[in-house]
């Protein structure tokens, strides 16, 4: 594979220019308390210049950065340019952690993306799995490949269960199944962006992940929505909230969700969906469970158990 197309494109020290262009672009003067000339902006957002001056660096010390001809900015520049950017403390940090291997010069990009196996899904998962029925629960990895769900987990993403278990990726699914946009309806772009702003974060940061730079690739290619959403650099993800479903085989019901971190894992996540007993929503969870098989291993995917 093209190098460049491992990072969505780009080496690490242009990656971090690009970062700046593109949250550049969306802060408005008006957002940072500066007033608007006469006559029209030819940029969206802040010019370089007004950037510079608000994080007090050289017009073309800035220049240099955006164009990966200054690849060691102090942690003080660093800094100074999240603040100017108007950065939340996820973005923050990503900046830092883009910074630090632009410094390093760790752009990894003569190396292959290498696919790998399938992480495998730890015993104690599995058995936590099993007792969280009729709860819809996905494990998840770095790279969104499904990993292990519960049987609801599974019948609640239309389309995810006739995928062989070792192609399920609930992103792929989510840009390129239509039953992914039927499902969420209005809030499907909102649902992408996370996901997506969650891979922008990985490639920016770990590109040498096995298989990001493959999915990336594949998704910028077919997926018209996920390529304009890669350039927009959100790396805010979505760990806790509420999901509304429309489901076609069991109507609408909004349930609550929260993503939790595996330790001991290679990135490993499980997602969490939840209703209070005794609502609609709970009784949407009891339906989907039922038909389903009530012994074996309790887990909808075929994923290896590691220590078995």
């Amino acid at each position: 594979m093209d190098p460049e197309r491992r990072t969505g494109g780009r080496s690490a020290d242009s990656e971090l220019g690009c970062f700046l262009r593109a949250r550049r672009t969306q802060v408005k003067p008006a957002d940072v308390g500066l007033s608007i000339g006469p006559g029209p902006r030819r940029t969206p957002g802040l010019r370089r210049e007004e950037l510079a001056t608000l994080a007090g660096v050289s017009i073309d010390y800035y220049t240099r950065l955006e164009r990966g001809k200054e690849t060691r900015p102090s942690p003080s520049v660093v800094e100074a340019l999240a603040s100017a950017l108007r950065l939340g403390e996820t973005e923050r940090a990503y900046l830092r952690d883009l910074a630090a291997r632009t410094a390093r010069g760790a752009n990894g990009g003569g190396q292959p993306d290498r696919a790998g196996q399938r992480p495998a899904v730890d015993r104690g998962v599995e058995l936590l799995l099993r007792t969280m029925r009729p709860h819809p629960v996905h494990v998840v990895s770095r790279t969104y490949e499904l990993l292990a769900a519960t049987p609801t987990g599974l019948r609640l993403l239309p389309g995810m269960k006739d995928t062989p278990p070792e192609e399920r990726n609930v992103v792929r699914w989510l840009a390129l199944h239509p039953g992914a946009r039927a499902l969420y309806l209005d809030d499907w772009e909102n649902q992408i962006r996370g996901c997506v702003a969650r891979l922008r974060s990985l490639a920016g940061t770990d590109p040498d992940t096995p298989g990001v730079g493959r999915l990336i690739a594949e998704l910028r290619d077919k997926s018209p929505d996920f390529a304009e959403l890669w350039e927009h650099y959100d790396v805010q993800g979505h760990t806790t909230g509420t999901k509304t479903f429309h489901h076609p085989e069991f109507g609408d019901f909004t349930l609550g969700f929260q993503a939790l971190d595996l330790d001991g894992t290679d990135g490993q996540r499980v997602i969490f969906y939840y209703a209070e007993p005794g609502t609609p929503a709970h009784d949407v969870m009891v339906l989907l469970d039922m038909d389903q098989p009530q012994t074996g291993t309790g887990l909808a995917t075929g994923t290896p158990m590691a220590n078995r």
